[in-house]
């Protein structure tokens, strides 16, 4: 009985996860947008990856549940301060239980 209600946890737990695929564009590299990133990943529980681009955008992969996703969404509308973000470009995706913390690709 206990195997069962732990694999039906970790199913409820699984079917609220997501993972989103952001791109971001404008104004978004050489101001702090990536460590800006990171800190928000960290303050909504998110786990996953941010990179520039070298079309002066930036590439974020992340996983979490649907709210913290949605959160971080919202958030790279605008970025950080000095940032000037001319759009998103926002992909939802399967959870993929890939990611143990969030970081800064290179």
């Amino acid at each position: 009985m206990l195997l069962i209600i732990n694999r039906l946890t970790y199913q409820q737990k699984t079917s609220t996860m997501k993972r989103l695929h952001i791109y971001v564009s404008g104004i978004v590299q050489g101001v702090f947008f990536r460590q800006s990133t990171l800190t928000k990943a960290k303050e909504f529980g998110i786990y996953g990856w941010v990179k520039n681009l070298r079309d002066g955008g930036v590439e974020i992969v992340c996983e979490g549940d649907e709210e913290s996703l949605k959160k971080m969404a919202i958030w790279c509308k605008k970025g950080p301060d000095g940032a000037f973000v001319s759009g998103i470009d926002v992909q939802w995706e399967d959870f993929k239980n890939e990611f143990k913390k969030f970081q800064i690709n290179y």
